[in-house]
C-alpha cells in the first residue's frame, strides 16, 4: 500500500517524517522525497496493510499536511525506478528530478537539502520554507 502527496513547502515535508519516524507501528518500506520548483511530491510505501481504521487516520494526517498527487510521467517513472532499487543519482540524470531522500524517513536529508539549496540562491524560496 502506498500513499501519494504533494506538499507546499519543507516545513510540511518535515512534520511528515518526523511523524513517520515516531509512528513505527505503519512499518514503512520506504519514503521516497522529490523537490520540484512549485513544492514536495512524497511516496510513502508501507510493508504491511493497515486497518481501514488506521488508513483513515493516516490518509486524513496526509489530507491536512497537503494533496493527493497524480505525477506526470517523468516523475511517475522516477519513483518507479526508485522502488525497484536504482540509484537516486541515476534516477536525477535520466528523469531530471530533484530526489532528495528515498529510503527510511529521515529529516536529515530534507533539512540538508534546504539548507543547500538556499545557500546557493542567497535567499529562502517559499516551498523552502
Amino acid at each position: 500500500m502506498y500513499y501519494l502527496y504533494f506538499f507546499a513547502n519543507a516545513s510540511l515535508t518535515l512534520r511528515l517524517a518526523e511523524f513517520l519516524i515516531q509512528r513505527r507501528s505503519l512499518s514503512v518500506a520506504f519514503v521516497s522525497v522529490i523537490h520540484q520548483i512549485d513544492g514536495w511530491v512524497v511516496r510513502v510505501k508501507l510493508n504491511d496493510p493497515i486497518s481501514p481504521q488506521e488508513h483513515g487516520d493516516f490518509t486524513a494526517y496526509m489530507n491536512e499536511l497537503g494533496i493527493p498527487y497524480t505525477p506526470d510521467i517523468h516523475v511517475q517513472m522516477a519513483l518507479w525506478s526508485l522502488e525497484t532499487g536504482q540509484p537516486p543519482v541515476d534516477v536525477m540524470r535520466r528523469y531530471q528530478v530533484a530526489v532528495v531522500s528515498h529510503g527510511d524517513p529521515d529529516r536529515t536529508d530534507i533539512e540538508a537539502f534546504r539548507r543547500q539549496f538556499t545557500r546557493g540562491l542567497g535567499y529562502c524560496p517559499e516551498t523552502l520554507a
